[in-house]
C-alpha cells in the first residue's frame, strides 16, 4: 500500500488506483445507502393507496426503519469476515444481497412483505456502507481520513438531491416499484466498478475466526473510550435525522399541504448538507480535529434549541419558510458532525478496522432506527416533537463528546493492538 498525496493511494501488487478515483468510488458505494432510501421518499404516498394504508398513516415509515434495522445487524457479521478474508469479497457479497433485496421490494405484494424485503435489503446494504469504512481506515489516518471521509459523506448526503427527483419522475411516469428497481441497476454499475478496487487489509492484519481472536477484536473496540464516547454520540444524533428522514414527506405535505414540492425541497436541504461536509475537508486540516467536533457540537446545540423555540412558539406550526431555515440550519451542522465523529472513532482502530466499522455501524443505524422509530410514533400533526428531539438528543450526544475527547491524544498516537489471550 502506498499514500502518496496525488498520486497511487493504494496498490495490492496487482491492482492501483489513484487518490481522486478511490474516494469517488467509495463515495458511490456509501451513497448505495442513501439512495435506497431517499429515492422512494417521494412514493409513500402511492404506497399507502396501493396498499389501502389512510393518507396520514406513519405505517410505510417503516420502509425506513426496516432498512435501517438490516443495516445494522448486518455489520457486525460483515465486518468479523471483512478483517478474515479481505475487504473485496465482503463487499461483493454485500451488493448482491442489496440487488436481491431491492428487486424482492419491487415485487412485493403487501407491505408485509415490503417491509420483509426491505430488511433483506438493509442486510445487503451493510457491506458496502461497512467496507468503506474499513478501506478508508485502512488507507488513511488523522486530518487526512476526515478529509477524505468528509468527501465521501459529502456525496452520500448529496444523493437527497438527485434521488427524490428521480423517485418522483419513475413513479409518475411508471410506479413506485420503477423506483425502487433503479436501485437495483445502480447497485450493480458500482459493483463492476468496484471491480478496480485493490485488496486493502494488509496480510499481517487479517484475524483468525476463532473465539479468542475474534472477542478481542471487538472487546478493543468497545473499552476503548474514545470509540465508544464518539460511536454512542453519533447514535443519538443519527436517531433525531432517522426520524426526520422517515417523517419529513408527511411533516411537508401533512402540515404545509407542500406535498407536490417535496423533492426539490429536500434536494434543497441536501445540497445545503452536502456544501457543509466539503467545507468540513478545508475546516479539519485548519481547526483541527478535535478542536473542531467540540466547536460544531456547541453550533449543533444552539441551532436545534433555536429549531424547539421556532416550533413552540408558533403552536407546533411554525411559518414554512421559518421551519425550513431553522431545519437546515441544523442539518447542515449535523452533516460536519457526521464525518469527524466517524473519523474520531475510528482513528484508534486501525488493526481491527473491519471490526470496528462494523460495530460501530451496528450501534449507530440500529440504535439510531429504534431512538427515530420511537420519535416517529410522537408525532401529533406539528413539528414540535421533532424539533424538542433534535435539542433533546443533541444534549446527550454533547455530554458523550465531552467525555470522549478526554482520552483523544493518549490513544491518537498509535493504534489499539489487540491484546494477546
Amino acid at each position: 500500500m502506498k499514500s502518496q498525496a496525488n498520486k497511487i493511494v493504494l496498490t495490492d501488487g496487482r491492482r492501483k488506483i489513484g487518490s481522486l478515483e478511490l474516494t469517488a468510488l467509495l463515495a458511490m458505494v456509501m451513497s448505495s445507502t442513501a439512495l435506497a432510501i431517499d429515492i422512494m421518499l417521494p412514493a409513500f404516498g402511492d404506497i399507502r393507496a396501493e396498499f389501502g394504508l389512510g393518507s396520514d398513516s406513519t405505517a410505510v415509515a417503516g420502509i425506513v426503519t426496516m432498512f435501517m434495522l438490516g443495516l445494522a445487524v448486518a455489520q457486525v457479521f460483515f465486518g468479523v469476515l471483512a478483517d478474515r478474508f479481505g475487504r473485496k469479497p465482503i463487499l461483493y457479497a454485500g451488493i448482491a444481497i442489496y440487488v436481491v433485496g431491492a428487486v424482492a421490494s419491487t415485487l412485493a405484494p403487501s407491505l408485509g412483505w415490503l417491509l420483509a424485503a426491505r430488511f433483506l435489503w438493509g442486510i445487503g446494504s451493510a457491506g458496502p456502507r461497512m467496507i468503506t469504512l474499513s478501506i478508508l481506515r485502512d488507507t488513511y489516518s488523522g486530518e487526512r481520513m476526515a478529509r477524505a471521509m468528509s468527501f465521501v459523506m459529502a456525496i452520500f448526503i448529496l444523493v437527497p438531491v438527485v434521488a427524490p427527483s428521480i423517485g418522483a419522475a419513475l413513479t409518475e411516469w411508471i410506479s413506485w416499484r420503477a423506483a425502487f428497481g433503479f436501485t437495483a441497476v445502480a447497485a450493480v454499475l458500482v459493483g463492476l466498478w468496484s471491480l478496480r478496487l485493490p485488496e486493502s487489509l494488509r496480510p499481517e492484519n487479517r484475524l483468525n475466526l476463532t473465539r479468542a481472536d475474534v472477542t478481542g477484536a471487538g472487546r478493543v473496540v468497545l473499552t476503548t473510550r474514545m470509540t465508544v464516547g464518539y460511536m454512542f454520540a453519533l447514535t443519538f444524533l443519527f436517531g433525531a435525522f432517522i426520524s426526520f428522514i422517515a417523517s419529513s414527506e408527511l411533516i411537508f405535505s401533512d402540515v404545509y399541504g407542500l406535498g407536490d414540492q417535496f423533492p426539490l425541497i429536500f434536494g434543497g436541504m441536501a445540497v445545503m448538507m452536502g456544501l457543509a461536509a466539503l467545507l468540513n475537508g478545508r475546516l479539519v486540516e485548519k481547526v483541527g480535529l478535535q478542536r473542531l467536533l467540540s466547536i460544531v457540537m456547541v453550533l449543533y446545540l444552539v441551532f436545534t434549541a433555536t429549531l424547539v423555540v421556532v416550533a413552540v412558539g408558533n403552536d407546533g406550526t411554525p411559518p414554512f419558510w421559518l421551519f425550513v431555515v431553522s431545519l437546515t440550519l441544523v442539518t447542515s451542522v449535523f452533516s460536519l458532525l457526521i464525518p469527524n465523529l466517524n473519523t474520531a472513532a475510528m482513528l484508534p482502530m486501525g488493526r481491527v478496522a473491519g471490526t470496528a466499522a462494523a460495530i460501530i455501524g451496528t450501534v449507530t443505524t440500529g440504535g439510531g432506527a429504534l431512538i427515530g422509530s420511537f420519535i416517529d410514533r410522537s408525532y401529533n400533526g406539528t413539528v414540535t416533537p421533532l424539533s424538542i428531539s433534535f435539542l433533546g438528543l443533541g444534549i446527550v450526544a454533547w455530554v458523550l463528546t465531552r467525555w470522549a475527547s478526554a482520552g483523544f491524544h493518549s490513544v491518537v498516537a498509535e493504534p489499539v493492538q489487540v491484546p494477546a489471550e
